[in-house]
C-alpha cells in the first residue's frame, strides 16, 4: 500500500509540471506584441525623433533667421536655407561613412550615414511650409519668415516631449524638457526679430 499511494503522488504531480511548463513557453509572446509599433510610429522614430532632427531644425532655423532680411525675398530665403541644410546633410552623411567604412566597408556605411542623417532633411519640412506659402503671396516675406520659426520652435518642444516619453519619465519632466528644446528655437526667434 505505500508504494501504491508515493506512484500516486508521483502521477498527480506530473500535470502540474507539465502545467507549469506549458505556461513557461507562452509567456515570451509578451515582448514580441509589445514590441509591435505601428508603422508611422517607427518610422517617426527611426527618422524625425532623432539627434540629427533636432540639429537639422536648429541649423534651419538659424540658416533661415541669418539670410532674411530687408532685402531679400521668400523666394531667396528658401532656396539659400535649404540648398545650406542640404550641404550640411551631405558633410554629416560624408562624415558618419569616412568614420563607419573600416568596420563596415565605405559602401554600407555610406548608405548608413544617408540613412541616419536623414532627420535634418525630415526635421525641416513644417518650417519650409509657412515659406512656400509665402511664394504664393498669401504671406509677406517676414511673415513667413516669423512663422517657419515659430513652426520650429513647435517641433523642437514636441521632439523634447517624446524624447522623455521614450524614457518613461514622468508628464512634468517630459513637459520641462520640451520647454527646453523649445528654447533653442525662442532664442533664434527673438534674435531675428532683434536684427531685423
Amino acid at each position: 500500500r505505500p508504494a501504491r499511494i508515493a506512484s500516486a503522488k508521483v502521477s498527480s504531480a506530473k500535470p502540474r509540471i507539465a502545467t507549469v511548463t506549458v505556461t513557461g513557453a507562452a509567456a515570451p509572446a509578451r515582448p514580441r506584441d509589445a514590441a509591435r509599433v505601428p508603422g508611422w510610429r517607427r518610422w517617426l522614430r527611426e527618422h524625425f525623433a532623432t539627434p540629427e532632427a533636432v540639429y537639422g531644425l536648429i541649423l534651419y532655423s538659424v540658416l533661415i533667421a541669418g539670410i532674411s532680411d530687408e532685402h531679400t525675398d521668400t523666394l531667396e530665403v528658401l532656396l539659400t536655407s535649404a540648398f545650406s541644410l542640404i550641404i550640411f546633410f551631405i558633410a554629416h552623411a560624408f562624415a558618419h561613412a569616412l568614420s563607419a567604412h573600416g568596420d563596415q566597408g565605405f559602401r554600407r556605411s555610406a548608405v548608413h550615414g544617408i540613412r541616419s542623417s536623414s532627420g535634418m532633411l525630415y526635421a525641416a519640412i513644417p518650417p519650409t511650409v509657412p515659406l512656400i506659402v509665402g511664394l504664393t503671396g498669401a504671406l509677406s516675406t517676414d511673415d513667413a519668415v516669423n512663422l517657419a520659426l515659430l513652426v520650429a520652435m513647435l517641433v523642437l518642444g514636441v521632439l523634447g516631449y517624446s524624447a522623455y516619453a521614450r524614457q518613461g519619465a514622468i508628464v512634468a519632466m517630459r513637459v520641462l524638457g520640451a520647454l527646453g528644446t523649445m528654447a533653442f528655437g525662442f532664442v533664434v526667434f527673438i534674435l531675428n526679430y532683434l536684427v531685423h
